[in-house]
């Protein structure tokens, strides 16, 4: 059993933390910027609260966080009342908020001159994949310190690999999502296509999912997008902060990702039809409105 603080309970932290307390049988310690939402947290799975990251970090061995952004992170780590404030020397950061390289290179730094190891750590398989504990989780940082925080991850993941050095799991994360937003277009393509032939689009499914055209998006979101619903899944607007970090890190890099800046722009227009908090599945609502 590991000494644990989770920092930030949303739709991806909420089960993250549940499955460190319950499934890993840690100690954990919670802190939410909604009071009442650390309290219902704390009162489920027979953990603490704490009134401040500061407070909740007291003491940890492991101190994880999923929040919204890179200015999110930065207030709950180098804050007035932030974790880097109270951490031990020696005690690992783990940051599964999606984010930029740079932040997590920035805090990294901060935290060694304070004697504390950082990992960068974001995670992809959505809110169920957070409930089912099955998520990926993609790592930057040294080996030594992550070969002591992977026991305590696996408690929420199904895959964890190191990628690299600090800000690596953080362009590992980017490359996952520019996977997904050429994949979603396509799919949505196939099925407005498929739609206007007259097509039975779960016959055509069915057949092609078994071939080279089939994925992950194909399997899981194309009944509810034939459906119009999307209510399921990573919302338009987290998506379009994730893009947003790629193409900055690209303008950086120098990487050409055409099809990434025309889908962003894609998810723009559903948002302004209304689509802010539908899932990413959506780019059919703008291809059949």
């Amino acid at each position: 059993m590991a000494s644990v603080a989770f920092l930030g309970l949303g739709v991806m932290g909420y089960p993250m933390a549940g499955h460190l307390k319950i499934k890993g049988g840690h100690d954990v310690t919670v802190y939410n910027r909604t009071t009442a939402k650390a309290e219902k947290w704390a009162t489920e799975h027979g953990g603490s609260r704490a009134p401040t990251p500061a407070e909740a970090v007291r003491g940890k061995d492991f101190v994880f966080a999923c929040v919204g952004n890179d200015d999110d992170l930065r207030a709950v780590t180098i804050g007035s009342d932030g974790a880097f404030q109270t951490m031990k020397k020696g005690a690992i950061f783990i940051d599964n908020t999606t984010a930029s390289a740079e932040v997590a290179r920035e805090l990294a730094a901060e935290a060694a001159t304070r004697g504390i190891h950082f990992l960068d750590a974001p995670v992809s398989g959505g809110q169920a994949g957070a409930e089912n504990g099955v998520l990926t989780v993609m790592v930057g940082g040294e080996q030594a310190v992550f070969d002591q925080a992977r026991p305590v991850i696996d408690a929420f993941a199904r895959m964890v690999g190191l990628m690299g050095p600090t800000g690596a799991g953080q362009l590992t994360k980017m490359i996952n999502q520019i996977c997904i937003a050429g994949l979603v277009q396509g799919l949505a393509e196939g099925i407005h296509f498929g739609k206007k032939a007259g097509l039975d689009i779960e016959k055509v499914v069915e057949v092609i999912s078994k071939g080279a055209a089939g994925s992950w998006q194909m399997e899981n979101r194309h009944k509810t997008m034939n459906a119009g619903k999307y209510d399921f899944g990573f919302a338009i607007d987290w998506m379009r902060k994730d893009l947003g970090i790629c193409l900055a890190e690209a303008d950086r890099n120098g990487a050409k990702l055409p099809v990434t800046a025309l889908v962003d722009q894609f998810y723009k227009d559903v948002q302004s039809m209304g689509g802010n908090r539908w899932d990413t599945s959506s780019l059919l609502a703008r291809l059949e409105r």
